[in-house]
């Protein structure tokens, strides 16, 4: 006997979402499967956090940054919510849905307990996706692991950083500290 698991579609999780079915779960959809999401640290939620505002001095308006807010990716019926994702700024469109890809200029997950889930099939799906970049900020080897150009359900670029500054693809004119992102 073949064990199958059922998959569930963007829409199947949205109806699932309305009628209250998930309320109380701290879950997102990944390729099809609803997952539990782990608890944030305390050390997690506030370097996020003091992230999301250093990013938002830095950019001004030119994107958004939405922290801990799902994103779409229709192709992988996958909506996950990144810690943060730096996306265009269509704030009157994100009230009717969320970023799709083609909104996105680059994802960040702070990982510690995640950091499995986040380096495999996270960072999978968002470079099947064609996210252009993906930022992992590793809590436990406090480093900062960057990954660029999707190619084939994978990223063909992975730089690691300890310390410095990396300017990202989208905003190549802005620098962003490493240890900012690894200690607040």
């Amino acid at each position: 006997m073949t064990v199958t698991t059922a998959k569930w579609s963007l829409e199947d999780y949205h109806r699932m979402i309305s009628v209250g079915l998930l309320a109380g779960r701290h879950v997102e959809l990944l390729n099809g499967e609803i997952i539990n999401m782990a608890p944030e640290g305390p050390e997690h939620a506030q370097l996020s956090t003091d992230a999301a505002d250093y990013l938002r001095e830095l950019l001004s308006q030119q994107a958004l940054v939405r922290d801990a807010k799902p994103i779409t990716l229709p192709e992988s019926s996958s909506e996950p919510e990144p810690d943060l994702a730096v996306v265009e700024p269509r704030r009157v469109e994100y009230r009717t849905r969320h970023p799709y890809p083609e909104n996105i200029f680059w994802l960040i997950e702070y990982a510690h307990s995640s950091l499995s889930k986040d380096l495999d099939p996270k960072r999978k799906t968002y470079a099947a996706a064609a996210i252009k970049e993906y930022w992992i900020v590793d809590l436990k080897h406090r480093q900062v692991k960057i990954f660029r150009e999707p190619v084939d359900g994978d990223y063909r670029s992975e730089l690691t950083l300890t310390d410095g500054e990396i300017s990202p693809l989208a905003f190549p004119e802005i620098t962003v500290s490493v240890q900012r992102l690894l200690e607040g």
